[in-house]
């Protein structure tokens, strides 16, 4: 059976109500690892259009400009997370099994392994606990988060072993996204830098509303898209 989800904790580390201050601290140095990691492979594959990209505005961030990239309200790697059918799969087969993926892998520097453990760990322990802040953070529709939350945490481990290859950066496709949020981090202009984040809140949104690759089974569907939208909408 599922954990109860969105459980209100009450102590000092409340944030706004639902999101707790551990939780988007916990999201910031894993996000700081994602760019580390992402620093690792663009220096492996420096043809990649996306990572040279990245390799760019990487270079020019001092300490204090990587930490204004790792503080986005999201995750800034994907693991299929918005395809419900991806997970739908994983549940109905032996997760022994389990090494179905849509995607040639991405990373391939060492690091990648580890990094994978933390990325599905830590969307495992928010689907079982904190559901509105794994659809929030991750981009999950509640479907996911319900798949996800229905493995054991050994499992859970394995999964991030065998579903490696799925560990991709977000907006893949858009690799002027990485030029602008690095290069509005390098600077200390905040009014920026909330821009830079809410265009990657944007995308997230879009990438929920895509279609699922065609074996892949349904759309994650527009109402959980306009819901994600609305919820990371300033004031929200």
């Amino acid at each position: 059976m599922v954990l109860q989800c969105e459980i209100e904790y009450a102590g000092p580390e409340a944030h706004e109500g639902w999101l707790r201050g551990a939780t988007l601290a916990s999201l910031s140095e894993l996000n700081g690892e994602c760019l580390e990691v992402l620093a690792q492979q663009a220096r492996a594959t420096p043809a990649s259009v996306l990572l040279t990209q990245f390799a760019r505005g990487w270079s020019a961030l001092d300490a204090a400009g990587r930490t204004r990239a790792a503080g986005c309200l999201y995750l800034l790697l994907d693991a299929g997370f918005a395809d419900p059918q991806h997970w739908r799969t994983l549940n109905a087969r032996q997760v022994q099994d389990a090494d179905a993926c849509p995607y040639a892998p991405f990373f391939t520097v060492p690091a990648a392994a580890e990094l994978a453990q933390a990325v599905f760990t830590f969307a495992w322990h928010l689907s079982r606990c904190q559901c509105a802040a794994a659809r929030l953070l991750l981009g999950m529709p509640a479907a996911c988060v319900g798949e996800l939350a229905r493995h054991t945490l050994g499992q859970v481990r394995m999964l991030a072993t065998q579903q490696l290859r799925c560990l991709r950066p977000r907006w893949s496709a858009h690799p002027d996204m990485w030029r602008l949020l690095l290069g509005a981090a390098a600077t200390e202009d905040a009014a920026a830098l909330e821009r830079a984040r809410l265009r990657g809140q944007t995308l997230l949104a879009a990438e929920v509303r895509r279609p699922a690759p065609p074996s892949r089974g349904r759309r994650a569907g527009p109402a959980y898209a306009a819901e994600l939208s609305l919820a990371y909408a300033p004031g929200a």
